[in-house]
């Protein structure tokens, strides 16, 4: 029987949320406090919206799925039952 090395312990990834733009500054969501970084400093193509890996500076594509998921649920739920406003408005 071979003896398995100890992993070390993961540190856990820091991820942040794209919350808006403006003027040449992101301004992103890091575990519930604005934080703000160039636009450049950003991948080509980011979007309001995108969770970003905060160690690699890159887009997390599942996380920003399931955030987009729980944005989406959370809206449904607020609608319901109630009569949605008048005029073609989509978030």
């Amino acid at each position: 029987m071979t003896k398995k090395k100890p992993r070390k312990p993961q540190r856990p990834r820091t991820l942040a949320s794209v919350d808006r733009f403006e003027d040449g500054l992101a301004v992103l969501i890091v575990e519930g406090r604005e934080q703000t970084r160039r636009r450049e400093e950003l991948p080509p193509g980011v979007r309001e919206g995108d969770v970003l890996d905060l160690e690699t500076l890159t887009v997390d594509a599942e996380a920003t799925e399931r955030l987009r998921t729980e944005v989406r649920e959370a809206r449904e739920r607020a609608m319901k039952d109630k009569t949605p406003p008048p005029g073609d408005f989509d978030l």
